[in-house]
């Protein structure tokens, strides 16, 4: 209890440190670049913060449970606890809590179609009391922890974002990436003309970061890209330790298919669009007239 109490006022502290504007670094070249390079690595891990705990407790709980717990039902127990610690610890909000919830909702809707007797895109094999249409309840904090990340690293950074396309056109954009997601099962998957639109609506779109004093800038489309990579890596850990598997995955383990960061990549879009429009933040983008 003690090391949880200290670590309770560490992280508002480290916030705290992360957040403030720091006097300005009277270093150039190589020293300014290692200073800036590692509060930008401490900024972006505080970010994943909910999600590297919560991956790693999926690596680290039994195939076979705890204690008499399925699996499943463990990493939902656990997910619950840090998000509830985070709120207790003032390390997230409310109003963040709130928008985490939309994207565990949308993250789970999303789960059950997918993996629904006439679609079967990926199944979760493992037995557990909190599956609901198939699909376990810990599932939806997948996505949760990817709006997690990009709602702390607004904070963090103190994002802003210039030249950003009008907000119904994203709106409708972000609309469509999710519709595709469903619908591509039908009609033909349309992913490429989104993202086409998408490369066109975002392509003067510059986001503004401070990895320590100064302001750093680049491309939207570029961050969107990045994350996107990320996502697959984990993507491809978890399937590699069974918490879901693909239909080629069933006999023996297999890469996740290099298409899938394609549709990591628009996931993270209509995530942004979403931070962007629950988080109140338009006096800190740049709509052009």
């Amino acid at each position: 209890m003690p090391k949880v109490a200290a670590l309770q006022g560490l992280l508002p502290l480290l916030d705290r440190h992360l957040i403030d504007r720091p006097a300005d670094l009277q270093r150039n070249g190589i020293g300014r670049f290692i200073v800036e390079f590692f509060y930008f690595g401490v900024k972006e891990a505080r970010a994943c913060l909910f999600a590297g705990l919560f991956f790693l407790s999926v690596f680290l709980v039994p195939h076979s449970g705890l204690v008499g717990i399925p699996r499943y039902d463990l990493l939902l127990i656990i997910a619950l606890a840090i998000q509830a610690w985070m709120v207790w610890a003032k390390l997230e909000t409310i109003d963040e809590l709130k928008a985490i919830s939309v994207f565990h909702l949308i993250g789970f809707a999303l789960e059950v179609f997918k993996t629904s007797g006439s679609i079967q895109s990926w199944s979760y094999p493992d037995f557990a009391y909190t599956k609901l249409f198939g699909v376990p309840l810990f599932s939806g904090f997948m996505y949760a922890a990817v709006g997690s990340y990009v709602i702390q690293a607004w904070r963090l950074f103190d994002l802003r974002v210039r030249h950003h396309p009008s907000y119904w056109m994203a709106g409708l954009t972000a609309l469509a990436i999710y519709a595709n997601f469903f619908t591509h099962h039908y009609i033909g998957d349309y992913r490429w003309y989104i993202a086409a639109c998408t490369l066109g609506l975002y392509a003067r779109t510059t986001v503004i970061f401070r990895p320590y004093d100064q302001d750093r800038k680049m491309p939207l489309l570029l961050a969107f890209v990045l994350i996107g990579f990320f996502i697959w890596l984990a993507e491809n850990i978890s399937t590699f330790f069974g918490v879901w598997r693909y239909p080629n995955q069933i006999g023996a383990w297999s890469t996740v298919h290099i298409g899938k960061w394609s549709s990591w990549c628009l996931l993270v879009i209509m995530t942004f669009t979403i931070v962007a429009n629950l988080k109140h933040i338009k006096h800190k983008i740049h709509v052009p007239d």
